[in-house]
């Protein structure tokens, strides 16, 4: 059992990050009780937001012998409900660590607390001319902390990677309140196990992360963008394989359904181009060469034409780019307006099979009679599956969701997939883990948990089955 914050742990908390650092009024409280996920929600006893390390060692060190939970919080647009406090207690909110330290150009490197929204750091660095690639979708939003503990991924993964090729320092306090350094501005380092890579992705179970050190690149010249419609999405599948068997490696292959456009035209209040289309991909293209880069264009264009496509976009200019981007990065935005109450599935499988998973879950809309429209990465096989309750009955909802979900992560076990690609375990896929990973790995997760949080205080009723 936990301990409840009394009215001697509020003096304390008090005493250590101020009046202004410590939040309880219900209407303040309110944002804190929740993450992406529609319907899950949890109320904390009280809000503390950090602004030195020092807190938050004296603060985990206070609830590891109060036996206090903590749920560590960056900027709330995670979509596992990993911010959310189902256990109660208190929410470490690191929101106002939010200052980039260095843009360290001699080595490459930046040095950031977890707080900094992803996109100011993409403004930053490419003012030097460097480049910051992963890119999730709420970049302008998210925060790069959230993006570590997640282990966020991006269109751009397909060439560049994900947040953890890139992570090479974390500094990190323990549930015990003791700070580690872990890395550092060093490109390679095999000194021992690699903590900083257990900790990225671990979703804020292990540890709180306090500062990064993030390696940077030189930043592409040149982009050229090709939005690409067909008329069924078997075709646009051969296309993707047809592009990675030449050995060309898009910046990003995206794909969206029909469905997925006319509810963003809705949202944004305007028509969308080649919108009478079944399926598109949107591509990206990068280099340091016009000639190089316009050659690797005329590439794909070639190979989406011999394929079937029905029509090819090419967007040489940033305003036009914006354009062709501007449906896929409000999806998710416009499927809650379609229908508030809606529950994504994260799935990932090898990129070939990606058609087949779309195919299943065509089954699957048929079976159920929900809406399902997917959306996603095709140029490493992330699908995001969302279903729509719309005015279907809340009873029924809540009996058929957990159906479906279970099928959706049998139908990516059996093409030799994942449950999550990028989202992250959290609290809505936990009790999916076992059949994800099988009993021997989870029971190595336990024991990683146990020797970091013996108390079970940082951020308790995720990632692991009760």
């Amino acid at each position: 059992m936990y301990a409840k914050v009394d009215n001697v742990v509020l003096k304390l908390l008090t005493g250590l990050f101020g009046k202004g650092g410590v939040l309880l009024d219900p209407d303040l409280l309110e944002m804190y009780t929740h993450d992406e996920v529609p319907g899950l929600k949890a109320q904390p006893e009280v809000v503390v937001r950090a602004r030195t390390v020092e807190q938050i060692s004296k603060l985990m060190k206070l609830a590891n012998e109060k036996r206090i939970p903590i749920t560590p919080r960056g900027a709330g647009y995670g979509l596992s409900g990993g911010a959310v406090p189902v256990c109660g207690g208190i929410v470490l909110s690191l929101e106002k660590m939010n200052r980039i330290l260095e843009i360290d150009k001699n080595n490459l490197m930046i040095t950031v607390e977890p707080g900094v929204i992803t996109g100011k750091i993409h403004e930053a660095v490419e003012k030097e001319g460097l480049f910051y690639p992963p890119d999730p979708a709420s970049l302008d939003s998210c925060s790069i902390g959230g993006n570590v503990a997640e282990g966020a991924g991006g269109p751009r993964a397909v060439k560049y990677g994900v947040t953890k090729d890139y992570v090479c320092g974390l500094e990190a306090v323990l549930p015990s309140g003791e700070i580690i350094t872990l890395g550092g501005k060093l490109v390679k380092n095999v000194t021992g196990y690699s903590l900083v890579d257990l900790l990225i992705g671990s979703e804020g179970t292990l540890a709180i992360i306090s500062k990064i050190i993030l390696r940077l690149i030189p930043l592409p010249r040149v982009t050229i963008d090709l939005l690409v419609a067909f008329n069924e999405f078997q075709s646009a599948a051969d296309t993707v394989s047809a592009i990675i068997e030449q050995h060309i490696l898009p910046t990003a292959i995206e794909f969206m359904e029909q469905d997925s456009l006319l509810a963003c035209e809705k949202y944004l209040k305007k028509e969308l181009p080649l919108r009478e289309a079944a399926a598109f991909l949107l591509i990206k293209l990068d280099g340091n060469r016009k000639e190089d880069v316009e050659a690797l264009c005329e590439n794909v264009g070639e190979t989406c034409l011999e394929h079937d496509a029905i029509d090819v976009l090419v967007a040489s200019d940033r305003s036009t780019q914006d354009r062709l981007w501007e449906a896929r990065r409000v999806i998710i935005e416009a499927l809650k307006s379609r229908s508030p109450v809606n529950h994504m599935e994260d799935i990932v499988v090898p990129r070939a099979r990606v058609n087949d998973f779309l195919r299943e879950i065509k089954k699957l809309q048929e079976k159920y009679e929900y809406p399902i429209i997917c959306f996603g990465h095709s140029g490493d096989g992330n699908v995001h599956v969302n279903i729509l309750k719309e005015d279907r009955p809340q009873g029924k909802w809540a009996r058929t969701i957990p159906k479906i979900s279970g099928e959706i992560f049998d139908i990516a076990l059996s093409l030799g997939g994942q449950i999550t690609g990028e989202h992250g375990i959290g609290a809505t896929r936990r009790n999916y883990l076992e059949k994800a990973v099988g009993p021997k790995t989870l029971q190595l997760f336990r024991g990683i948990k146990q020797l970091f949080d013996p108390n079970n205080i940082l951020n308790p009723g995720k990632i692991l089955p009760d």
